[in-house]
Formats: structure tokens, C-alpha cells, sequence
């Protein structure tokens, strides 16, 4: 359906003053919301790899998560009830210590693309505070700690344990930041990790699945 293909490629190029109406056209002319939603993770995931591989950067990638954005505003009405879409709702913070959320927001925007409804808690955010918003909100499948500083890797540590203490269940956590490294998530006992926005979309959908 070339209305839907319009549509990921508004997304892949970030045109968001264009993208409500290319939805809509596709909707109009048949296409189903979750299709429509598909087509855009889709782009998103494009623009991932894109950016992981070093051929776009922050701002490329900030432009299509937008569009994406009001792409999503479009059908979302349309979407509400239908859970098949979502993945469920993930819980994003910068640890304790930390104030640092341009990464953090830019992972935010990538796992929300990938299907997820985002609890975005912030900076500078206790590790209790994590275990409460889990609590608080429906169907929290994943937690995600960012940590950009040295300085801030034990409150990333103590974030991971305080959930996994907590008792929560069917709620995996990711980690990611600057000084996280694969054997650092392992041992303070995340169950993923993501070196940048693109890839904590790909783990996410892996740590849900």
C-alpha cells in the first residue's frame, strides 16, 4: 500500500509537518492503525541501525523520532483498548546523583517506538521510585536505569537490586549510559543492556518477547 509506504518514509526522513496528513490518507484508504504503527516501528528501526552504525547522529535522529511522535498522535484514538499493539508500559529514569536526560529521552522516544507506553520518571530518580511507578502504572513489562556519570554507577547498581528485591514480577531490566559496559549490567544483575538509543529498542522488544 504506497499511502503506508509514504508513511515510513516520512518517518525515516522526519518530515513531522507532513506526517499527520500521510497517516490519515492511509488510514483513509484502508489501512488498519496497527498496520500504520507497524510500518512506523518499522522506519524507527531503520533509523536505529542508522544511527548505531555511526551514519546519522543525535539531531537525525531526534527529527525522526518526532515525526514518528506525531505520527503516533494520529492514530492513538483509534488504538485505545487494542493491547495487541503494545508491549506493554515501560518505566524510564536517570538514576540517583544524575541529571544528565538527553540520552535518556532519545532512548525514551526509540523504546516507545518499538511499541511500548512510556512512564518517563525523570532525573536525579531514587531507586525506590522506580519499584513505586512499576506499581503505580498497568502492565509495566520493563524497567530502564540510565546512569551517564562514573559517579553514578553505584546508584545505578543499587536502582537494579532495589527492584529486583522488591518482588516484582513478569518486569525485566535494561541499563544503559556512557560508562555502562555488558559485564557491568551482568553483574549488578540487569537482565539487558543497550549501548545507545537504537539497540535499547531492539533489547527491549528482546526482554519482553
Amino acid at each position: 500500500m504506497s499511502k503506508i509506504q509514504d508513511v515510513k518514509e516520512l518517518v525515516e526522513t522526519g518530515k513531522s509537518k507532513m506526517i499527520g496528513l500521510a497517516v490519515q490518507e492511509a488510514l483513509d484508504a484502508g489501512g488498519q492503525p496497527a498496520e500504520i504503527l507497524q510500518a512506523m516501528v518499522d522506519s524507527m528501526s531503520v533509523v536505529g541501525d542508522k544511527f548505531s552504525a555511526g551514519d546519522i547522529f543525535v539531531p537525525e535522529m531526534l527529527i525522526a523520532a518526532k515525526a514518528m511522535s506525531k505520527g503516533v498522535d494520529v492514530i492513538r484514538p483509534l488504538m485505545a483498548g487494542d493491547t495487541s499493539a503494545s508491549l506493554g508500559t515501560c518505566v524510564i529514569g536517570t538514576v540517583a546523583g544524575d541529571l544528565h536526560d538527553i540520552g535518556k529521552n532519545l532512548v525514551s522516544m526509540m523504546i516507545e517506538s518499538a511499541g511500548f507506553t512510556m512512564v518517563d520518571l525523570g532525573v536525579d530518580v531514587p531507586a525506590a521510585r522506580f519499584v513505586e511507578a512499576a506499581k503505580e502504572n498497568e502492565k509495566v513489562t520493563l524497567i530502564a536505569c540510565s546512569g551517564l556519570l562514573t559517579t553514578t554507577m553505584p546508584a545505578l547498581k543499587e536502582a537494579v537490586q532495589t527492584i529486583k528485591a522488591s518482588g516484582l514480577t513478569g518486569c525485566k531490566v535494561i541499563v544503559g549510559g556512557a560508562p555502562v559496559t555488558p559485564e557491568f549490567a551482568a553483574e549488578i544483575g540487569a537482565d539487558g543492556y543497550a549501548a545507545d538509543a537504537g539497540s535499547a529498542a531492539v533489547k527491549a522488544k528482546e526482554l519482553v518477547r
